[in-house]
């Protein structure tokens, strides 16, 4: 081989390499010239129902009203878009050489631009290249990239693209938001009219202002509709109803079913559209039962609620209403479900199950009902009357605020907020002495949200145990889920109680279920299609905040009711506020065929003291009662003795005074004095215990007590409007109504009381003794300390 032949061999090979080199070059330019994202324009916040109905939606942050794309797009449009713009979009690598041909002679011909030629590939770049300067060498520029996207993505997709990015006028962008504005409707259920009214409005959105350029729309429209006809999209009936309909004349609002989730969700999710689990039907149902207590509460300057309804199985966000449909002033954009506020009495049951759970109390174990003062704090029932001694039971359907004090510290502050922590309420979050004992009444503060995922928890756990061998999941309370797409992980079974025993649960339901229904439905025990819920209702101090919460083994309804603003008013309470709307609520939901199942396994039938609700002792009368399992270590009943009495059963006797063969030995139901004083008034069947015979010696008995002041208690002078002190109130009970006491400050004797046991006293500041005695001898001495403010 010659020296040339092999020059002109290399130099072949030289050029070979640098054209391929080239072409590598421009292949990878060419890969790599469309961008990874196409559109980078903010989305709009889009929330569906569990159906897929739009819930509500949220503006772009740019202003733009755009959703984001969805996974396919309606066949109407897709006939419609592909017969408009681009008859051989699915035939076309993305552009149509015939088409720019046509379009560059017709152009020449007008001498203006009359024809664009693009296609719909081409347009979905030119859309996401928005604000690129119109020229040809930008044409250019599409028609490479519009062949780079055929590559991508398939020809629906590229069609999602252009449904989700088209501009309909002002700022409404994509087929769904415009379906939405213009008919109000979502797109799959538009019209071939109302379908060919949208594809033909990207080529001139201007066109769809009322009152404007009208018949051009018509005309553009009705040609369209004509083409489907003539193509044998559409039959001859179809087209003749289709151009009779009118265009669209006035815009639509956006459904705002569930604006106040939206917002909540707009927080981490704000651009995205989320498939909820909500129901649009019961959210719909729910709504107008807001609006119509809104409109019945702002009469009396009450002018905010809220609702939330929880699936107890998934934990799923079945209804939410953030707020009542008022207007600024009131705050109407304020989510008030995770808005801490004062509880009331909504933590009763809590308290009430803890107890159960812990062994340290039973269901009808009596508590005590009396006026009560415990440094300096002295708690009143909510009609300010005392029943001395009530069930305990009795005493959480009935809300009484007492017997929840002396409970809470019998159980321990402590304790019990560990408890709730456990049970997730965030908001409460102070040391437990900020609060107190007045944390069972609303001393601290939680949230709509905390409160029905710990009432789910609690019904699930019920629900879980009697449906699986009396086991346990690990991870009952877990949080609540508005998400579709996410399912709750409530973790493994076992034995193990995950909080509280489902028969203690059980029992506390069994207690919530007798608390008294609002005004309309007292009866509701009468009748076999009565609704069975356990519910609780709480009234903050100061009438600020009114709650109801319920549940069944399917649902937990939740209600708030008040001013977001904080202000009071007296007519607002639980019942009567919040428990009407808890009831419409659950009214409208299905209904499970039975109550809570019985966990048998985790109760024992016990021997009860038929009167004082504790384990029954040896002189009890007897009932038979259900209990949670283990939890015989709670004390036998202290209140029934035996007494010794002469055979007429008048006088209490003893060896002293009365033959032993005389003496009849009896079982007696004897509550302390204070108990006693106001137990007798509502229990007519109550007989205090007989007084010794005058003639028996030796005896002593606690026939009378102190209810006003407390031993070693700090007591108060207070001055009215005119700075005079005002008189402090001492007050004592006797186990007998007709009883004389003698009251003495030191040595000072102060006066006498009969049947109404209160003494009134002005004094100076200083440490006294308060001396009572009664005509038999009986005597009670109490020191106390007077302060004057």
């Amino acid at each position: 081989m010659g020296e040339s032949r092999k020059t002109t061999i290399i130099n072949w090979i030289k050029k070979r390499r640098i054209k391929l080199g080239i072409g590598f070059i421009l292949l990878l330019i060419y890969y790599f010239s469309l961008p990874k994202v196409l559109f980078q324009e903010p989305y709009s916040t889009v929330i569906e129902s569990a159906e897929g109905d739009l819930l509500s939606a949220r503006i772009a942050a740019d202003g733009q009203w755009r959703f984001p794309a969805q996974d396919s797009v309606p066949y109407k449009f897709k006939k419609c878009i592909v017969y408009f713009e681009d008859q051989y979009f699915y035939s076309h690598p993305g552009f149509n050489p015939v088409a720019i041909v046509k379009a560059i002679g017709q152009n020449y011909r007008a001498g203006k631009v009359v024809r664009g030629g693009s296609t719909l590939t081409q347009q979905v770049v030119r859309l996401s290249r928005d604000g690129k300067k119109r020229s040809y060498f930008e044409k250019f520029i599409e028609l490479i990239l519009a062949t780079r996207l055929e590559f991508r993505c398939s020809k629906d997709e590229i069609l999602n693209l252009y449904a989700a990015h088209a501009p309909y006028g002002g700022n409404v962008v994509g087929l769904e938001m415009a379906s939405w504005r213009y008919f109000g409707v979502q797109p799959h259920q538009l019209s071939w009219a109302e379908t060919a009214t949208l594809a033909v409005l990207p080529n001139a959105p201007s066109l769809i202002y009322p009152g404007k350029n009208q018949q051009r729309l018509l005309n553009k429209r009705n040609r369209l509709l004509k083409k489907l006809y003539e193509e044998e999209v559409i039959d001859r009936d179809t087209y003749e109803l289709s151009i009779l309909e009118e265009l669209p004349q006035k815009p639509y609002e956006l459904p705002q079913t569930a604006q106040h989730l939206l917002q909540n969700i707009a927080k981490t999710h704000e651009g995205q559209r989320i498939k909820t689990t909500v129901s649009n039907r019961i959210q719909n149902r729910v709504n107008q039962i807001a609006a119509r207590y809104y409109g019945e509460y702002k009469q009396t300057e009450i002018y905010n609620l809220a609702i939330l309804v929880v699936d107890v199985k998934t934990r799923d966000i079945i209804a939410y209403v953030g707020n009542s449909p008022t207007n600024k002033a009131h705050q109407k954009d304020v989510d008030i479900i995770p808005a801490p506020r004062s509880t009331g009495s909504v933590l009763k049951p809590l308290l009430f199950a803890s107890m159960l759970n812990d062994g340290e109390l039973l269901p009808n174990t009596l508590v005590a009902d009396v006026p009560t003062y415990i440094s300096g704090y002295s708690p009143k029932n909510f009609n300010n009357t005392y029943d001395g001694a009530v069930p305990a039971q009795k005493a959480l359907a009935r809300s009484l605020n007492v017997p929840a004090v002396l409970m809470l510290k019998d159980y321990g502050i402590y304790r019990f907020y560990e408890q709730l922590q456990r049970l997730k309420l965030s908001d409460i979050k102070q040391h437990p002495n900020h609060y107190g004992l007045s944390l069972i009444l609303g001393g601290a503060e939680s949230n709509l949200w905390d409160l029905c995922r710990a009432y789910a928890g609690l019904s699930s756990t019920l629900n879980y145990y009697t449906a699986h061998d009396a086991k346990y999941r690990e991870n009952e309370f877990v949080d609540l889920n508005w998400d579709s797409s996410v399912k709750r992980d409530f973790g493994d079974e076992g034995f193990s109680k995950p909080l509280l025993g489902a028969g203690s649960i059980w029992l506390t339901y069994n207690a919530m279920k007798e608390v008294n229904r609002p005004e309309g439905d007292e009866a509701w025990k009468f009748y076999d299609s009565s609704l069975e819920i356990a519910w609780k209702t709480g009234t903050s101090f100061g009438g600020r905040d009114a709650w109801a919460i319920g549940t069944n083994s399917r649902y937990v309804v939740g209600v708030w009711v008040g001013n977001a603003s904080g202000e009071g008013r007296p007519s607002l309470t639980g019942v009567g506020s919040a428990a009407p709307v808890l009831f419409d609520v659950f009214n409208l939901m299905p209904r499970p065929k039975n109550w809570f199942e019985t966990p048998y396994n985790d109760l024992e039938e016990a021997d009860i003291c038929a009167l004082s609700g504790h384990l029954a002792g040896p002189d009890c009368p007897v009932s038979k009662q259900w209990i949670p399992v283990s939890h015989r270590q709670t004390e036998t009943c202290p209140y029934h003795r035996l007494v010794h009495l002469d055979t007429d059963g008048q006088y209490q006797v003893n060896s002293n005074c009365e033959s032993v063969d005389n003496i009849v030995t009896k079982s007696w139901f004897v509550l302390p004095p204070v108990m006693e004083w106001y137990y007798r008034s509502n229990h007519l069947n109550y007989v205090s215990l007989p007084p010794f015979r005058d003639d028996c010696t030796g005896t002593t008995a606690n026939v009378m007590d102190f209810i006003y002041p407390k031993d070693d208690s700090k007591v108060y002078l207070t001055k009215d409007f005119n700075g005079e002190l005002q008189p402090i109130v001492l007050k004592a009970a006797h186990t007998r109504a007709n009883a004389r006491l003698f009251w003495y400050l030191d040595d000072q004797y102060l006066g006498e009381t009969q049947t109404f046991h209160e003494m009134p006293v002005i004094t100076q500041t200083g440490s006294y003794y308060l001396t009572v005695t009664d005509e038999q001898g009986h005597e009670l001495k109490r020191k106390i300390e007077v302060i004057s403010k």
